[in-house]
């Protein structure tokens, strides 16, 4: 089995209960109707966008493949940290890696973690974090340049920085150059729309449900395409999501909590000079690091005191071998599970717990996985795909290596295993 073309169309933060109102739009009902779908896909934990993506993009759980949360640990950046943009921090290979291992030309548009990779077209999802950066330099230092100058020539008059829809636009825009110009085997796009406005306004806002809707019609754009250059019916065409998202009332920054007592020292300028113990936000989860592990049971004491004090605020304090064991970071001291309304930031200012205010975001994500109706969406149509097939309960980590195995390939260490009954000849 070796699909001609494949198309991987990740539309971040779709979930179970956008599935309905999914199937009354006219192209993910198109997708739905002409291929196999579930719309209870367990995601990973913590549930976050660049953990999540390379778990599709490898069949494995962050602990295996090493991306554990958007951030890295940066104490003396806290609000301003590096995310994992780089191919460099994936352990093992990837489904792009697996399309070249098939004589395919490969593309990726702001795919998560994909800077400086082998992608004969990429467009990395990177921004600048330091005063001294801009968004060119760090764009170019980390994908095509010559592509990337191109598309910034067409379409760059879209953009206006992140804001969206326009980042979406230009994203779009130059898939579909791409798409017509190149003829390019093997294409993976995300899109973030949806994701912003849900954290900008909530999970059930009316700019939410604009952007959902947005979506399907940049689907249609993407199926119209297709169908110009006689692609469609030749093409594994995959629309996926990554996590889900739940509303919030409070943010809690334990570094604020770790500074007043003594953990974490700040200089005269307010800036992180050393630590004992460092909170790493997943949003609705968080990790917690302990330099003196002495302090282990103080810190742990600590943080129950605190919650017990806030309404119950943390859900849970999880040990690293728990956490290991939900396939998360297995160097942490502690992992932390928000309680339904709240969630974790690393800023070290203010209260150590906030109302939910504009200037922070009024949705998120990061939860445990297995929060009921807290499941993502997977579905796919292509000439060796059954049609109107439901798969049913599944989990991320089959995503990567049931696509492997359309492209004739394979990610022999994925955690996950193949979809088999989705095919048309199992």
């Amino acid at each position: 089995m070796q699909s001609k073309y494949m198309v991987i169309i990740s539309f971040d933060a779709i979930d179970k209960k956008d599935f309905e109102l999914m199937r009354g739009f006219p192209n993910f009902s198109r997708i739905i109707n002409e291929g196999s779908y579930s719309n209870d896909v367990e995601s990973v934990y913590p549930s976050l966008t660049y953990p999540a993506h390379t778990t599709i993009s490898t069949g494995k759980h962050p602990i295996n493949h090493g991306i554990i949360n958007n951030i890295l640990v940066q104490p003396k950046f806290p609000t301003n940290s590096d995310w994992y943009w780089q191919r460099k921090y994936i352990k093992g290979k990837t489904l792009y890696e697996v399309a070249k291992e098939k004589g395919m030309k490969t593309s990726t548009f702001l795919w998560p973690v994909t800077g400086k990779a082998d992608i004969d077209y990429n467009v990395p999802e990177v921004f600048p974090t330091r005063p001294w950066q801009n968004q060119i330099l760090v764009s170019l230092l980390n994908g095509s340049k010559y592509f990337q100058f191109d598309i910034n020539n067409k379409f760059g008059h879209i953009r206006d920085g992140l804001k969206q829809p326009n980042l979406d636009d230009f994203v779009l825009e130059s898939f579909l150059y791409l798409l017509e110009s190149k003829k390019t085997n093997f294409m993976m796009v995300h899109f973030t729309d949806l994701d912003t406005n849900r954290h900008n306004y909530g999970y059930s806002s009316k700019e939410a449900y604009d952007a959902l809707k947005r979506h399907d019609d940049r689907l249609g754009r993407i199926i119209g395409s297709l169908e110009k250059l006689n692609m469609y019916d030749e093409t594994t065409l995959v629309v996926l999501g990554d996590h889900s998202f739940l509303d919030a009332d409070y943010v809690i920054k334990l570094n604020k909590l770790f500074i007043d007592n003594s953990l974490i020292c700040v200089n005269s300028k307010g800036l992180i000079e050393d630590y004992i113990a460092y909170c790493n936000y997943c949003d609705g989860s968080a990790y917690i690091y302990i330099k003196n592990k002495l302090k282990r049971d103080f810190v742990f004491n600590l943080l129950k005191k605190f919650s017990s004090e806030n309404n119950n605020c943390i859900e849970a304090i999880l040990s690293e071998e728990e956490a290991s064991l939900r396939g998360a970071d297995n160097h942490c001291d502690f992992m932390l599970e928000a309680k339904r309304g709240y969630y974790f930031i690393n800023d070290i200012d203010g209260d150590v717990i906030e109302e939910v205010s504009d200037k922070y975001h009024k949705a998120t994500h990061g939860y445990d996985p297995k929060i009921k109706d807290y499941q993502t969406v997977f579905m796919l149509k292509g000439p060796s795909i059954k049609k109107n097939h439901s798969i049913g309960p599944m989990h991320l980590t089959s995503e990567g290596p049931t696509l492997a195995h359309i492209l004739g390939g394979s990610l022999p260490e994925a955690d996950g295993p193949i979809l088999y009954d989705i095919f048309k000849n199992k």
